[in-house]
């Protein structure tokens, strides 16, 4: 690229001008040894697997960020893997899915995994870093976490947004029924009325059917984004046994 770009869009570009039917992701700072590769392929070579993730052994920098992230990861998507964040080799398939948004390279396991890929992993000896130096700074920690908190969102909500937006907006309107049939009672059998049960009747209907039309604007989108990716997968795709995503 004529610019950074970023590791997501190196990624895609990679993909595109590979042959291979495995592909392997190894950063250049020689912090991975070449000949850790084939014990990353050979689980997808075997079909036991189709995403292979290294488990980093050794010391490094941000041990305990790392922890936290994946930790975060296994209780948020599911995933049963020890390092979500390392080298990795898997199909060309798994590409697919793969958005190129800023950074969410770092969650080719978790939406992999969402798509049904088969996952596994292997112990990949971590050496001192001999070239470049570290992109990681205390800035990329809320980043991080907001990328965390969008990719779930996205996989949880993102073919369903009316689920997300349409359970509280609904939840709202009851509420605002439950006040408008107190105010009634109390204004026409106690005899007291009060303008401010008014107001909030008003503030949560019209709440609860504005989160309404966020989720039907998000359905329509959802709709369209499924249009785009079908026109974007190649006709000639393999599934099931030949090394696509399994159900299960």
């Amino acid at each position: 690229h004529r610019s950074q770009r970023g590791i997501a869009d190196a990624l895609a570009s990679g993909g595109d001008a590979a042959r291979g039917r495995v592909l392997v992701f190894y950063p250049a700072d020689l912090q991975y040894r070449p000949s850790d590769i084939p014990s990353l392929v050979q689980p997808i070579l075997d079909d036991t697997a189709d995403i292979v993730t290294g488990t980093k052994q050794g010391h490094y920098e941000k041990r305990f960020v790392s922890w936290v992230y994946n930790g975060l990861c296994r209780w948020l998507f599911g995933v049963r893997v020890t390092d979500l964040n390392s080298v990795k080799a898997y199909r060309r398939e798994v590409m697919d899915g793969l958005t190129t948004r800023p950074d969410w390279h770092r969650f080719m396991v978790v939406i992999g995994a969402a798509q049904g890929f088969r996952l596994a992993e292997r112990p990949v000896p971590l050496l001192p870093r001999r070239a470049g130096k570290s992109k990681f700074g205390l800035g990329r920690i809320p980043v991080g976490v907001l990328d965390l908190m969008s990719v779930w969102f996205q996989l949880r909500f993102g073919r369903k947004p009316l689920l997300f937006f349409g359970v509280p907006g609904a939840a709202l309107i009851f509420l605002g029924f439950l006040v408008a049939v107190y105010a009634l009672i109390e204004r026409y059998v106690y005899q007291q009325g009060n303008r401010a049960f008014l107001y909030l009747v008003l503030l949560l209907v019209l709440a609860g059917l504005m989160l309404f039309g966020f989720g039907f604007v998000g359905e329509m989108l959802a709709g369209v984004r499924e249009e785009v990716r079908a026109l974007r997968r190649p006709p000639d795709r393999p599934t099931g046994g030949d090394g696509g995503p399994r159900d299960g």
